[in-house]
Formats: structure tokens, sequence, C-alpha cells
């Protein structure tokens, strides 16, 4: 699999920052796999707890709407 991700990431995720966590999320709403963003571990996970967050306050859906 190509790591799509890699040249463009950022050093911290910003719950607040919905555009630049939709990139990390398919089209049924769900956070890619670490193996096809090319993120280290650490970067992973703080992607996920920012997505969750942003879930929770309404600024990304939990599921696509198509």
């Amino acid at each position: 699999m190509a790591k799509r991700f890699k040249k463009d990431t950022p050093s911290h995720f910003d719950y607040k920052d919905a555009k630049t966590l939709l990139r990390f999320v398919d089209a049924y709403g769900k956070i890619e796999p670490i193996g096809r963003t090319g993120l280290s571990v650490k970067q992973q996970r703080q992607l996920a707890v920012a997505i969750k967050r942003a879930r929770h306050l309404a600024l990304l859906p939990f599921v696509s709407n198509n």
C-alpha cells in the first residue's frame, strides 16, 4: 500500500482543524489505518484522539451521509 500522507503531515493534530482531519478519514467515516497514512504510532494515536474529539463536538460526522 502507498503511504499517501507522509509528505505534508502536520507535527501536531488539532481537533478544531476539521479540514486537516478529514484527509485522514475515508469515505465511510473511518479513520485510515497506520499503513495507509504513513504516520508513526505516536502520531496515529494523536490523530485518533483529535478525530474522536472533533466528532464529539460535532465538528466531524461519525458516519458519512452517502
